[in-house]
Formats: structure tokens, sequence, C-alpha cells
């Protein structure tokens, strides 16, 4: 796939602008938005939200390429100049997410502050961003599925029609980021309870997703798909996690956090 068809150019300035790119920052520019617009709802608040990103978003870009690197290690490792090279392609969403959350406990440790609010309100922005990024993939003609006769099918190169996989995943997100920001409005019960549904949601439709994958990472020598087992692991545990809470009670409710917080600054 020749990724020039993807580009334009700023007239006299010669500077070549990918599509993929200007797709990925627009999603980017729409979940700092919204997770701004909503950052007081789960008890932080703006400039603390971009203190955080300015240090989470180089963090998330050497995570997803190191995700990616790490799984494709038969090859960089006997090319390391090519490790840096991720105008070439190769980021993992899965490294970025990690290491935004890692991100997340360190900051909120040297702040001295809660993670979960932050995690939370920034769970429903990464949904946005993966669900306007996927087609970021459409434009690079990537990250699609095995053939398929299915009506929707998506010929690339002129070859048999495949699986709109990018397709299928922004729809998941887009149903996901509409399900929690109405639960998140009026049932959240305890800080961090978004963030647990937002991996749970994620991992159960990345699992049955990747499977249709046609450019999965595997393991090893295996045929098992890292992202797929991975979307399995955060299903289960971060959705047996949500479970476990809810039914036990064993967390201490949003209200009563408020009412603590208001009662300490009278």
């Amino acid at each position: 796939m020749n990724t020039e068809a993807f580009s334009f150019s700023l007239g006299s300035l010669h500077l070549s602008v990918k599509w993929y790119g200007v797709i990925i920052a627009f999603g980017f520019a729409l979940a700092v938005l919204y997770a701004s617009r909503r950052a007081k709802d789960f008890g932080t608040n703006s400039d603390e939200l971009i203190d955080f990103l300015l240090w989470a978003l180089p963090l998330s870009i050497v995570g997803a390429r190191l995700y990616f690197v790490f799984n494709k290690w038969d090859y960089y490792g006997q090319h390391p100049g090519d490790i840096v090279k991720i105008w070439e392609g190769g980021l993992a969403i899965y490294g970025g997410v990690i290491a935004a959350f890692l991100t997340a406990f360190v900051f909120c440790r040297v702040r001295k502050i809660s993670p979960f609010g932050l995690m939370d309100v920034g769970s429903l922005g990464l949904l946005i961003g993966q669900l306007v990024g996927r087609w970021a993939n459409f434009v690079n003609a990537e990250a699609y599925g095995s053939e398929t006769a299915l009506p929707w099918g998506m010929a690339i190169d002129g070859g048999a029609p495949v699986h709109p996989t990018f397709l299928y995943e922004s729809l998941w997100n887009l149903l996901g980021f509409v399900l929690l920001h109405f639960y998140s409005k009026k049932k959240r019960a305890f800080a961090g309870e978004i963030a647990l549904l937002y991996f749970t949601w994620y991992g159960f439709g990345r699992f049955f997703i990747e499977g249709l994958r046609a450019d999965s990472l595997f393991i090893g020598h295996t045929d098992i798909r890292i992202s797929q087992a991975l979307a399995l692991a955060l299903f289960l545990c971060m959705g047996g996690l949500w479970l476990y809470l809810r039914l036990s009670k064993k967390y201490t409710p949003i209200h009563m956090k408020e009412e603590t917080k208001n009662a300490d600054h009278h």
C-alpha cells in the first residue's frame, strides 16, 4: 500500500502531511476536550489533566512502540536501528494504554492524589481517541481482517473482500463510550469503576475482533495472538473485579467521598 496516496501538501511549504496523523490528532483533541469538560465530575480538574497528559502522551507513544517491537523482536533484534523509526509504522494500542495507566499511578503518587478519578475520565477519553483513531487505519488500509463473503466486506488494492475490523472496533468503542458516558453520570458507584468497565468492555470486544485480524502479533512462534490473549485476561480480571466489588459492596461510595470532602472544606 502506497501511503503517499493518503497525504497532502501544505502549499509552498513543501510539507507532506499524512491523513493518518491528522485523524489521530483530531481524535486526541476530541478526547482532551471531553475529558477537560468532565474532569470536575471525577474529582479532578482540567489543569491537573493537562499536566498529566504532558507526561502521558510521549510515554504512551514509547509504550506503544515498545509493545510492538517486543513482539517483533526476531526482526528488531537484528535491526536495532529501526526501533526508533515510528514514522514507518508499528505502534500497538495496548502498549500505549498500559503506559498511560502506569503513568497515571506514578503521576498521582507524586502529586499525592488519588489516581482513580483521573483514570475514570481518562478511560472515557481513550474510547473517543480509539473510535476516531481507527479511521486512521482505514486511510492507511491496515488493521483489516481475513477474507469474508459478507456484504460489507472491504476490498484492499482490488483484492478479495476482507473484514473491516477497524470499523468493527470503532463502532464497538463508540457504543462503549455512549454507555459509559451515561452510566458515569447516573450509576457510577465508586472511583475507578469506569476504568474497570472500560477494560472489561474493550477486552470483550477486542477478543473477538482480534480473532478476525490478518495482521495480529503472535506470542513467539505459537498460534496465540498476544492481543487476543491480553484482551481475554483484561475482560476476566477487570470484569471479575468489578463484579466482586459491586456484589460485595467493599468500596467507598462516591456520594460518601463527596460528603467527606465537603465537610473537610467547612
